[in-house]
């Protein structure tokens, strides 16, 4: 049976809400079961809160935890017996287990992915790649958003590529990429991106509709937004921060006056949509795009409803066959990259 390694110390909420968001997955997916990374008797003493098959999770016992104090790099070579590390080594050497969630720090998770997983060959870097809610109530895939802060052409093209395939396994058929850029005319951008425009035009496997601005991201124009990651680390933490904004804006308005209050019942269904779209947490995590295996990056302040959609992310990634999907798309675009660069 295909399992699913979950990281239950990592993030602001472990293991309380890691666990209870994991064992709401079994009810979303079948044929899997969790295996939590972890100090056995805080685990096993989440577990015991609910009602869940037990032949569908095990328990890990690890002894340390890396968090955000610690040197990324460091403390994966040094921390062997972390929940995180412990959870990597499995995806690479049990063939049954098929991805990874952690909420622990981001440039750990980066750092032991590429360590102990490695590269799908032809990759150059790889990328965060998060789902960022759109007005028609899907996604827009944003890829990078902060795990390459400075990027070369060649990078921002393998981008497009890989959140393309990635994109087709979420159920579009054909998806449109849109270059991050200060304007949409195809001269906009500095030399980077608009050397990054001329490649991604020519990229087999891309159908790129050109520049895009900030103001696209959550409009649902495009499917996939490329981006060098300090640009789209920026533009995602603007979208969060303008839907926080709306929601915060709504509830002053509707609390100034008994007439604001009653105003309310009458448009409480409609607020209710426009939370929903604007959620983060129904779309789950961050997908790393270009490492062998596949590893989701829960926020670190997830709540279950967060690491719910995180595992399901993960399982369906696997039974999507992605990194044989990005496989494919770099052979048949004749995509090769070096291991140096």
């Amino acid at each position: 049976m295909l399992k699913i390694a979950v990281d239950a110390m990592g993030g602001d909420n472990a293991p309380v809400e890691i666990v209870k968001g994991a064992l709401a997955a079994l009810d979303e997916r079948e044929d899997f079961m969790l295996v939590f990374t972890g100090d056995e008797n805080l685990v096993k003493a989440e577990l015991a809160k609910y009602k869940y098959d037990a032949s569908r999770v095990d328990v890990r016992h690890c002894t340390e935890v890396v968090t955000n104090d610690d040197i990324p790099t460091s403390a994966v070579r040094r921390k062997r017996d972390s929940s995180l590390v412990v959870g990597l080594k499995m995806l690479k050497e049990d063939e049954n287990v098929g991805g990874f969630v952690s909420a622990g720090p981001t440039g750990a998770l980066f750092a032991g992915g590429v360590m102990y997983l490695g590269r799908i060959k032809g990759v150059m870097r790889p990328a965060l790649c998060p789902g960022v809610p759109n007005v028609r109530v899907g996604q827009t895939l944003l890829c990078d958003c902060g795990a390459n802060a400075e990027c070369k052409p060649a990078y921002l093209a393998q981008f497009g590529l890989m959140a393309s395939a990635y994109a087709r396994i979420l159920g579009v058929e054909e998806p449109r990429v849109g270059l991050l850029s200060n304007g949409t005319e195809e001269h906009k951008g500095d030399p980077l991106h608009q050397e990054a425009h001329a490649l991604l035009k020519e990229m087999k496997g891309v159908r790129f509709v050109g520049n895009v601005e900030g103001r696209d991201l959550m409009y649902g124009d495009v499917d996939v937004v490329v981006s060098d990651g300090f640009s789209g680390n920026i533009a995602l933490k603007s979208a969060e921060g303008c839907g926080k904004a709306v929601s915060a804006l709504l509830n002053q308005e509707f609390k100034k006056s008994l007439f604001s209050k009653i105003s309310y019942l009458f448009v409480r269904g409609k607020i209710n949509k426009l939370k929903s779209v604007l959620d983060y947490a129904r779309i789950g995590g961050t997908l790393f795009l270009g490492l062998k295996s596949i590893v989701v990056k829960s926020h670190g302040a997830s709540k279950a409803r967060s690491i719910t959609p995180s595992v399901v992310q993960a399982v369906d990634a696997y039974r999507g066959n992605l990194i044989q999907k990005i496989e494919e798309a770099f052979a048949a675009a004749g995509v090769s990259g070096s291991e140096g660069e």
